[in-house]
């Protein structure tokens, strides 16, 4: 048995090395397509797995749907032998399957685990001995070892159960998070060290053999949960930061002081700072999440993350904070919120991206909806946006050509496209929460 198992992990090392293994990604969307192209450019056999059938053909058709990622690279990925599927029976043929998948929160701020519960059973039946699975959802420590392990051991057909040393036979399970930046080119992907923490040596042995093909630098950690932790660490203390300066920026406001200059300012000094900047709410799958994640998950060891938590309410209210500005202002102009006409400039959650994932201007129009606004957006990068996980909008993008028919335009997402100078000379009332109209010198200008 020892010696089977040695030779099974030794042969799959074997098969990464010289590109024979075949790499399966689960979950084709923003984590998942990336990773599976950089294994594509690396010349492995890669498949990638949806449910979606809309991305499947896409995908098969050499098309993107993901702004920042042209079709040239996939048709370039289908050249090397990439395809896309939804029969998850072909797991079977997979050496290696790596999960993406969403990992959202409920109605009530608890983690949502239904697509990796979901993922994972698929997965189960189709295991074979020897194979490799890898969660990078991020999620709370434990998931891997108290979710993902137990799933796969009771869906399996063949009584194969993880195995923890290279002693053992079944299959092998790791946890290595997803450190994707959307909108940022200043690091190539490979260059973005790759955390990895595996339920036994042979775990940890194998996944960083497979990362290692397609990273520069390979972090192994002890176990998966120390790898699930220094995710939500890397997120939380951008959270935290963040909830921060848009708590300073409402105090800077009263007293007349405008914190980008503080910020600025404050960035000078060459140690023991770092600049994080204040704006209408957090986005994107990971940061205004991972608080909660932790924080549901501490509180089965009774404690109780307070300064996580706050730091997680402080952005979330932001929204709420951008709105009352609207009113404000509108109310200073004799207007009032129901009935008047608002745009919302920017639909994604950061610049110059097409994600829309817990996008405060989302809210934002929630908000300025339910208080009685007829509200219209713009944005270069989502041309129509219409029923998602939460909200359902069912609107489409709106000309710039039409911004003095609107009482207020709002600032929400800074997007380079925009030319700000025009936007303030045509708009009645710009309400402006990115700091994007700085320089901009005009009395219909109100930042917040």
């Amino acid at each position: 048995m020892t010696l089977r198992s040695s030779a099974r992990i030794s042969e799959l090392k074997h098969r990464i090395e010289t590109r024979e293994a075949r790499i399966g990604i689960v979950g084709m969307g923003y984590v998942g397509l990336p990773l599976a192209l950089l294994f594509s450019e690396e010349h492995f056999n890669v498949t990638g797995f949806d449910v979606d059938s809309r991305k499947v053909e896409m995908l098969n058709s050499g098309e993107s749907y993901i702004l920042r990622i042209p079709a040239m690279e996939i048709e370039s990925a289908r050249r090397h032998g990439f395809s896309a599927t939804a029969d998850y029976a072909r797991i079977a043929e997979m050496d290696a399957v790596i999960i993406c998948v969403p990992t959202p929160l409920n109605e009530y701020h608890e983690p949502d685990l239904s697509y990796i519960r979901d993922t994972v059973q698929s997965i189960a039946p189709h295991l074979h001995e020897g194979q490799l699975i890898i969660l990078e959802s991020t999620t709370y420590p434990g998931t891997t070892e108290e979710v993902v392990v137990p799933l796969l051991e009771q869906g399996n057909q063949s009584d194969l159960h993880a195995a923890k040393d290279h002693v053992s036979r079944g299959f092998y399970v790791a946890f290595s998070p997803e450190r994707e930046d959307p909108g940022n080119d200043s690091i190539a992907r490979r260059d973005i060290p790759k955390v990895v923490g595996g339920c036994g040596s042979a775990a940890v042995e194998l996944a960083s053999a497979v990362y290692a093909a397609i990273f520069n630098r390979v972090i192994p950690l002890s176990s998966p949960a120390a790898a699930e932790m220094t995710k939500l660490l890397e997120n939380i203390y951008r959270c935290v930061n963040i909830a921060l300066v848009n708590e300073l920026k409402q105090l800077c406001m009263r007293m007349g002081i405008d914190i980008f200059e503080v910020i600025e300012a404050a960035k000078t000094k060459p140690f023991g700072f770092q600049a994080f900047y204040p704006g209408p709410g957090l986005g994107g799958h990971c940061i205004p999440i991972d608080p909660f994640y932790l924080s549901w998950k501490a509180k089965q060891f009774d404690f109780h993350t307070k300064f996580i938590e706050l730091a997680g309410e402080v952005n979330t209210a932001m929204p709420c904070f951008v709105v009352e500005n609207i009113i404000e202002a509108l109310s200073q102009r004799r207007k009032s919120l129901f009935g008047s006409r608002v745009l919302i400039l920017g639909l994604a959650y950061k610049r110059d991206i097409d994600d829309l994932r817990e996008s405060p201007s989302l809210t934002i129009i929630e908000l300025l909806q339910k208080r009685g606004a007829s509200v219209e957006y713009n944005d270069p990068f989502i041309p129509s946006a219409g029923k998602g996980r939460k909200y359902a909008l069912n609107m489409t993008s709106t000309s710039l050509d039409r911004i003095p028919e609107f009482d207020c335009v709002v600032i929400a997402t800074d997007h380079s496209q925009y030319d700000y100078t025009a936007i303030v000379s045509k708009a009645q009332l710009v309400v402006d929460a990115r700091n994007a109209t700085k320089g901009i010198e005009a009395t219909n200008i109100v930042r917040c």
